[in-house]
């Protein structure tokens, strides 16, 4: 079995290695970020096979495009998700995308299906776990419940046997909060 190092770069020594065209700068562009953005794309795109092409496309285009990213203007992870979102709408809408579409049978729409539903999004990648451990803890814990373990605001309330109006100014709270970080 082979062992892979894990790499993961900070965001300013991420973009200096992606403008010097450093390997390392496109080792570390994919192990960090290609499962998030292959989760971006999947939810335009159903089919499987056409979703790891444009996930390719949106890795070459970020490593072609990085001399346009200003970090000044938002985050590299937001900027990313752009370019693929981007790719993955203009697939869609392309003719070849639509024909394609229409000749593809039932199975494996249902399979495809399947596998997005499996994909993985990571969090941690764009540093929102960290972040959360920044709010207050009944915050933490709400945010926490919501949007990770997937509970509504109905169950929080019930679980944590608080008013349904506290548990959504708490996490409008945490969320204002959170969002202040990406300013």
């Amino acid at each position: 079995m082979i062992k892979t190092k894990k790499i993961f770069l900070e965001e300013p020594e991420l973009v200096a290695a992606l403008q010097q065209r450093k390997k390392i700068g496109a080792d570390a562009l994919y192990e960090m970020y290609s499962a998030s953005l292959m989760g971006i794309i999947s939810r335009v795109i159903v089919d499987q096979e056409i979703a790891e092409d444009v996930l390719q496309e949106a890795l070459v285009k970020i490593w072609n495009s990085i001399p346009q990213y200003d970090p000044t203007k938002g985050r590299l992870f937001t900027w990313m998700v752009n370019v693929a979102r981007n790719l993955a709408i203009d697939k869609v809408r392309s003719k070849d995308y639509r024909n394609h579409s229409k000749n593809q049978d039932l199975e494996n729409h249902v399979n495809s299906i399947d596998e997005q539903r499996n994909s993985v999004y990571k969090p941690e990648h764009i540093g929102l776990k960290d972040l959360i451990q920044k709010l207050r803890p009944e915050q933490q814990v709400i945010v926490d419940m919501i949007y990770f373990k997937g509970y509504t605001h109905v169950e929080v309330s019930e679980e944590l046997e608080i008013p349904l109006g506290t548990v959504k100014t708490r996490l409008r709270m945490g969320i204002i909060e959170l969002r202040n970080y990406f300013k």
